[in-house]
């Protein structure tokens, strides 16, 4: 037992949610309403199987599900976080993490965060393990933050800016751009699967979006893993004069000699990568090797605040821009404390793509949303954020 009542953990309780709430994080299971993010054409990991092509719904992204994780000290302080991972994230929480958890003083995050990264390795290291303790750790910089009154921000570092801007991830860039924000990421709809064909009808759409929203209004292109090394070289090629202002997650980030190739062919042209990868050793050789210009780790994903903060650290000595994947005020706080560019990605969670809705749905008061492209962080201690209706969580018991 370490660390006064105030800081001791007494509980640590993971939740899933009830599918019809419109809560939790990314792949919400809505049963009654369609959603772009998985209802839309997107070339994606599964393009391959012409069955499963046409929407990631097909092939179950959402089956895993969100959790939250609330840790609680014996003073009956807490702390919350929304993550990935469902029933088998809260089965680990459960039935090995609380065991570094219960009993510790909260303030310990790194040695917390080290203890079940290390106890894992042996199932671990990339993945949903990897996902459950970024929830856990997310909820430990929230209880921290709400015991002693101050919002993340203050904690790993202080503002270097009041204000923070965003380009958005949407189906729908010109109405992304009437509300305000610098630029739109669109996800490209045809994967290599559909051969030259495809590859006409991908530079088509980005012609078309490029033509509706003006020729200097940045446009980034999603590629979600689902290209080789040819294909984005060429697709590249044939987009020259669309002017796109990066190209994202072309291939699965391990293919550190596809993206040297892919770099070689275009020097000049802005690469990205990274939610999908997983901790600091994850991002270590893409870092050292300036394979992409910007990398974007998920928070909710990556190992929470703390390895976030780790490989930002790292990056920041070879002047690589780090700007997170989605993740809401979680991200937010982050970028708010740093001292490198000062805007973040919204991923657009109305079910068109063309609104401004709350990234974790009904899960939360007070999440903070982008105005007009832009937002100042709030003050509010932690995350700044509660569960609106308890009554949604159903806590694990397996």
């Amino acid at each position: 037992m370490t660390g006064s009542a105030e800081y001791r953990i007494k509980a640590v309780r993971a939740y899933t949610l009830d599918p019809s709430a419109n809560a939790g994080a990314y792949f919400k299971q809505e049963t009654n309403a369609r959603h772009w993010l998985v209802d839309s054409l997107i070339s994606n990991p599964m393009s391959g199987h012409e069955r499963y092509r046409e929407k990631r719904s097909s092939w179950g992204i959402g089956t895993i599900g969100s959790l939250v994780v609330e840790i609680e000290t014996e003073n009956g302080h807490r702390g919350v976080a929304s993550g990935t991972g469902g029933v088998p994230a809260c089965w680990l929480i459960k039935h090995h993490y609380s065991r570094f958890l219960v009993g510790e003083d909260a303030r310990n995050i790194n040695r917390i965060w080290d203890q079940l990264y290390r106890a894992s390795l042996p199932y671990g290291r990339k993945g949903l393990p990897i996902m459950a303790i970024s929830a856990v750790d997310l909820a430990l910089w929230d209880l921290v933050g709400k015991i002693k009154g101050e919002p993340v921000y203050n904690l790993i570092g202080g503002l270097s800016r009041d204000e923070i801007t965003f380009y958005c991830t949407t189906p729908e860039p010109l109405a992304i751009k009437e509300l305000g924000f610098w630029g739109a990421k669109v996800p490209l709809p045809h994967s290599p699967f559909e051969g030259r064909e495809g590859l006409k009808n991908n530079v088509a759409f980005l012609a078309q979006h490029r033509a509706a929203i003006g020729t200097d209004y940045p446009l980034m292109v999603d590629c979600y893993m689902s290209l080789t090394v040819p294909y984005a070289i060429e697709l590249a090629e044939a987009c020259k004069d669309l002017n796109i202002y990066w190209w994202e997650e072309v291939l699965t980030p391990e293919d550190t000699e596809g993206y040297r190739a892919i770099r070689a062919a275009h020097p000049t042209l802005k690469w990205t990568t990274g939610e999908h990868e997983y901790t600091r050793y994850g991002f270590r050789q893409m870092i050292e090797e300036r394979l992409v210009d910007i990398i974007q780790p998920d928070v909710m994903w990556v190992g929470g605040m703390t390895e976030l903060l780790r490989i930002a650290a790292h990056a920041s000595a070879y002047d690589i821009t780090v700007v997170p994947h989605g993740s809401g005020p979680y991200s937010y706080h982050f970028i708010a404390s740093q001292t490198g560019p000062a805007f973040c990605e919204y991923v657009a969670a109305s079910p068109d793509g063309k609104s401004i809705a709350p990234v974790f749905g009904h899960l939360f008061t007070g999440e903070d949303m982008p105005n007009n492209g832009k937002l100042k962080v709030s003050q509010r201690p932690g995350f700044g954020m509660e569960i609106r209706d308890r009554s949604i969580l159903k806590e694990f018991e397996g």
